[in-house]
């Protein structure tokens, strides 16, 4: 049974503007998935739809399992005085509930997150003082700690450099080989994570690529320039 399955889903924003059109998509369990494609392409929708933020205009989308979501910018401009631990604990309420105090297995998850993403040493520091590599590490952990069944990361190299997005690439491959969670990346480039990914989804209006990397086209090496 696939975590992520997409049947004949469409949606559009108004009568005139479909941003997906037919889409299907199963992602199973365990899988490593980038999607990319050009800006306004629809991969953001595609994700709003999988972590049901987003209802299709027609077709059906089910999901298996609790998801852990790492949204577009989550971490700009973020000046709170909250520390690393303090925000990945706000990724355990999913489990304990709104109203229930932490309890040690919560503590202990919360622990255990901020080690895998490497931050340990940084637990009490604010997320304000850390890099933007190490802030998104943060978002990563915050979304492990709610021991998720599929982690999905809109954009999470957005404004960090290249070697952040290595490091960060080979950090999901990891977790994905140590914990078996299933990793949705969308990104508008796929550089960082192609030697890490098992298949690659070419979305512009609908999917049209979804393969393996070494499959992939020449000419849609560059996403931007992808065309249905």
């Amino acid at each position: 049974m696939p975590v992520v399955d997409l049947q004949g889903v469409s949606f559009g924003y108004g009568r005139e503007d479909e941003v997906l059109r037919d889409v299907d998509l199963r992602v199973e369990a365990g899988e490593f998935a980038g999607i990319a494609g050009p800006n306004g392409g629809g991969k953001t929708t595609l994700v709003r739809l999988v972590v049901g933020l987003e209802a299709p205009a027609t077709g059906r989308v089910r999901v298996r399992g609790r998801i852990g979501y790492l949204p577009q910018r989550a971490a700009a401009g973020l000046e709170a005085p909250i520390t690393v631990e303090e925000l990945v604990g706000a990724g355990r309420v999913a489990v304990r509930g709104v109203l229930s105090p932490p309890r040690a297995g919560d503590r202990a998850a919360v622990e255990e997150a901020i080690a895998r993403v490497g931050l340990a040493g940084q637990r009490h520091r604010p997320i304000a003082r850390l890099s933007g590599g190490q802030r998104q590490r943060a978002f990563i952990a915050k979304a492990l700690a709610g021991d998720p069944e599929l982690l999905v990361l809109d954009e999470p190299t957005s404004g960090v450099d290249a070697d952040a997005q290595e490091a960060l690439a080979r950090l999901l491959d990891r977790l994905r080989r140590e914990t078996g969670v299933t990793v949705l990346y969308v990104s508008h480039e796929f550089g960082a994570v192609e030697p890490y990914v098992d298949r690659l989804v070419l979305v512009r209006g609908g999917i049209v690529f979804d393969g393996t990397p070494g499959d992939l086209p020449q000419r849609w090496h560059d996403p931007s320039h992808v065309h249905p």
